[in-house]
């Protein structure tokens, strides 16, 4: 890495604790704001989130060669250095500049496939706990398929179909595998408050069906779901990682944590950098979004307005 590569870098931690500061500043006027950050490890998963997608755009600053440069290929494998801040992989590749640029394509992936799986399971939760009757019944017998099978499973058959298969793709197959939870957990809230006052007066005044569940009832559902897309979001992660470690989720060469491990994982014993970085960057990420879903579960609980 070059001094511009480390001021770069040095430049997105402090962009990072200024952006995490003055959010604290901001939401701490509220009362749900000061309980999200009284969690003990609420500022710390938000720094950790807020660090790795600062430095995933501005990845051509940060990182000193494109992911797919091969840069000594007769003496693979550099130990870290100063030049090489995580040491090279058994292709010759920067480490650090692969775990940068990958860390767009798996927190983009979970990102993306937990809003796909997150619209879903509202729509469908939502249908099912405000008509009730018939469409409920079927639709949580679609449910409860989707929620027995093993869902590693589905997707390794799925994925097993493409000998190639489109990122485009892979984000809508986790994500629309991964929706079922989702929409018991909607339909639960949707059931209590399709019976309080405010809809009954919505439906009185000659609003329909569509209109109660969107503009009455999914506003006042938002938060259980806010917290079950930031734990989701990990869980999405994880799967393409398992998915790329087999070889049918991203496709290498392109940057994945989860390639990076299984391009690295043979060399253990003697270049244990090239599997070990980004294995501990998906740890750290998905710690910090499990620390964001509880705070934010502290934070949207009804029960705690009073604090």
């Amino acid at each position: 890495m070059n001094l511009w590569n480390w001021l770069a870098l040095g430049g997105a931690a402090v962009l990072t604790l200024i952006v995490v500061a003055e959010l604290r500043r901001r939401v701490r006027a509220t009362a749900a704001g000061r309980r999200f950050f009284r969690h003990p490890t609420a500022e710390l998963g938000l720094f950790v989130l807020a660090f790795f997608v600062t430095v995933a755009i501005a990845a051509p600053v940060v990182a000193p060669y494109a992911p797919y440069y091969q840069i000594d290929i007769e003496h693979p494998d550099h130990a870290p250095s100063a030049q090489f801040l995580l040491g090279t992989d058994p292709l010759s590749r920067d480490v650090w500049s692969r775990l940068v640029y990958g860390a767009r394509v798996s927190l983009g992936i979970g990102a993306v496939a937990m809003l796909v799986a997150a619209t879903v399971g509202t729509a469908v939760g939502a249908v099912a706990g405000y008509f009730r009757r018939g469409v409920d019944a079927a639709l949580m017998r679609l449910v409860d398929v989707g929620l027995a099978m093993p869902r590693i499973f589905v997707l390794l058959m799925a994925v097993a179909l493409w000998e190639h298969i489109a990122l485009w793709v892979l984000v809508l197959l986790i994500g629309l595998t991964g929706w079922f939870g989702t929409s018991r957990l909607v339909r639960a809230e949707v059931l209590s408050l399709r019976e309080r006052e405010f809809v009954a007066a919505a439906r009185a005044l000659g609003a329909g069906a569509g209109r109660v569940i969107f503009r009455h009832v999914l506003p006042n559902a938002a938060a259980p779901i806010i917290v079950s897309g930031a734990l989701g979001i990990g869980h999405m992660m994880l799967l393409e990682a398992g998915l790329s470690f087999l070889g049918l989720g991203v496709p290498s060469p392109a940057p994945s944590w989860g390639n990076m491990i299984a391009d690295g994982w043979h060399k253990m014993s003697v270049a244990w950098w090239s599997s070990t970085f980004p294995g501990l960057a998906i740890s750290l990420v998905v710690m910090a979004l499990n620390a964001v879903g509880d705070a934010l579960r502290d934070a949207l609980d009804p029960r705690k307005e009073a604090a």
